[in-house]
C-alpha cells in the first residue's frame, strides 16, 4: 500500500488509520469531516495524539488528567507524523508535549498533565449517566455529499437534541472500528475519537448558513472511560465568538468534560 489516502469504500467500518513502517499514520475515508471534503473530522487526529501522549515514558499509577489540543490548522486527508515527549518531569505531575504534523508542517499541538492516583481518594457525588444509549434514536448527520466519513465510521444514540436540531443535545457515540488498524483502541483513545463532536450537535446557528468551526480542544478527565459508549451532553453558546461545552461520561457515571473556543462566520 502506497501513501495515498486509503480507501473504505464497501468497508465502512475499517480502522480511521494504517500504520506504516516509517512510522506515518495513512488516513482512511472513515476520517473525513463535515466542513470540507479534503479535511479530517478533528476527533481522529485528537486521538493520535492521545494515543502518542499514553505511550510517551508511561509510568505505573500516572494518568491523564487533562489534554489541550489547538489546531493550527485543517489536518488533511494525508499521512501524519505524531510526536509526544515530557516537558516537565515529576514524581506525582508531569507535564507532557505533543506534535501531529503532515505534509507541510505541523498542525496540532498538545499539552497534557499526567497525575498520580490516590486511589483511596473516591467522592461520592458523582453525576450519574444521562438515559443509556440503548433508549436513544439516531440523527441524520449534516449532508456532506460524500458516502463515507466519520459520519459512518460512528454510531449515534441521541437521548435529547440531534444534529440538525438548534439547541442543547445529549447522544451516546462509540466507533465502528480501531483507531489504528491492527490495535484494540484504549480507552482514552475512544474517548478522544468522540471529545470533539460537542459543537457538532449542539449548534445555536443554522448550519446551512454559518460555520461554527473549534479553533482548540480541551479535554479534563476524571477517570478513563469504561466500556465503548462514550455520551456527550453538550451546549453551545455564541457571542461574537463560540464556546461549545460538553459533559463527558460512560455508563457509570461522569468521566470528564470538554471545551472547545469556536470560530463563528456566515459560510461564504
Amino acid at each position: 500500500m502506497g501513501l495515498a489516502l486509503r480507501s473504505e469504500r464497501g468497508n465502512r467500518y475499517g480502522a480511521f488509520y494504517s500504520l506504516e513502517d516509517d512510522g506515518r499514520f495513512v488516513p482512511s475515508e472513515l476520517t473525513r469531516g463535515p466542513w470540507d471534503p479534503a479535511a479530517q473530522h478533528a476527533g481522529p487526529p485528537s486521538a493520535l495524539i492521545a494515543r502518542a501522549l499514553e505511550r510517551c515514558e508511561p509510568r505505573e499509577g500516572m494518568r491523564l488528567g487533562r489534554i489541550a489540543i489547538d489546531i493550527l490548522g485543517a489536518v488533511p486527508l494525508a499521512p501524519l507524523t505524531v510526536s509526544a515527549s515530557v516537558v516537565r518531569p515529576g514524581r506525582s505531575v508531569e507535564l507532557l508535549s505533543a506534535s501531529l504534523s503532515g505534509p507541510d508542517g505541523e498542525l496540532m499541538r498538545a499539552s497534557a498533565w499526567r497525575v498520580l492516583v490516590g486511589s483511596e481518594l473516591v467522592g461520592a457525588d458523582n453525576d450519574a449517566p444521562p438515559p443509556g444509549p440503548s433508549t436513544g434514536r439516531e440523527s441524520d448527520f449534516f449532508p456532506t455529499g460524500d458516502d463515507v466519513g466519520y459520519h459512518t465510521a460512528m454510531e449515534y444514540s441521541f437521548v435529547r437534541g440531534g444534529f440538525l436540531e438548534a439547541g442543547p443535545a445529549t447522544v451516546w457515540m462509540r466507533q465502528r472500528g480501531p483507531l489504528v488498524e491492527g490495535e484494540q483502541p484504549s480507552p482514552v483513545e475512544r474517548l478522544l475519537v468522540v471529545a470533539d463532536v460537542g459543537n457538532g450537535i449542539s449548534a445555536v446557528l443554522d448550519w446551512r448558513e454559518h460555520l461554527f468551526i473549534n479553533t482548540e480542544l480541551t479535554v479534563h478527565l476524571l477517570r478513563p472511560p469504561e466500556g465503548e459508549w462514550i455520551g456527550v451532553d453538550a451546549v453551545t453558546r455564541v457571542d461574537g465568538v463560540g464556546l461549545a461545552e460538553s459533559v463527558l461520561y460512560d455508563e457509570r457515571g461522569r468521566i470528564g468534560r470538554g471545551a472547545q473556543t469556536l470560530l463563528v462566520r456566515p459560510r461564504a
